[in-house]
């Protein structure tokens, strides 16, 4: 009688594997979560020819980013800028992420003396994203 249950625990446990595998290979595919993907950030300085004008114009680069709500911002030697600031429309990329730019406009010697110049992405519950561009680091 003992190995009457053995066989029968045995072809249980069989049955039970192949209609596990059964099962699952018609269950859909799972699809990764539609989530929060934090954007790339690149800083383009002011250019020689610009700031010998007293002009200083710098973009920010925002690229991978999802979803269509972050937005972009700067700092200027710490404190939130909204003078000289531009921003462009996100653009869907083949990816189904956004990119985005941001153009901030100061008077040569206010780049200068800024200390810092920090573009900053920034979306609710999140903490943000952010590219610190040096005046100091930059030609003049």
């Amino acid at each position: 009688m003992g190995s009457n249950i053995r066989n029968e625990q045995y072809v249980i446990f069989l049955y039970y594997q192949a209609f596990t595998l059964i099962t699952l290979s018609f269950l859909p595919p799972l699809s990764p979560p539609a989530g929060v993907v934090r954007p790339t950030l690149t800083v383009l300085p002011p250019s020689r020819e610009e700031l010998q004008q007293g002009s200083a114009t710098l973009v920010c680069l925002a690229s991978g980013g999802s979803p269509s709500t972050w937005s972009l911002g700067w700092k200027v030697g710490g404190s939130s800028s909204s003078s000289g600031v531009s921003n462009s429309p996100e653009v869907l990329g083949s990816d189904g992420r956004y990119s985005w730019s941001s153009t901030l406009s100061l008077p040569a010697d206010q780049w200068k003396k800024a200390g810092s110049v920090v573009c900053e992405a920034s979306l609710d519950g999140q903490s943000p994203v952010t590219q610190p561009l040096d005046p100091d680091s930059c030609s003049q």
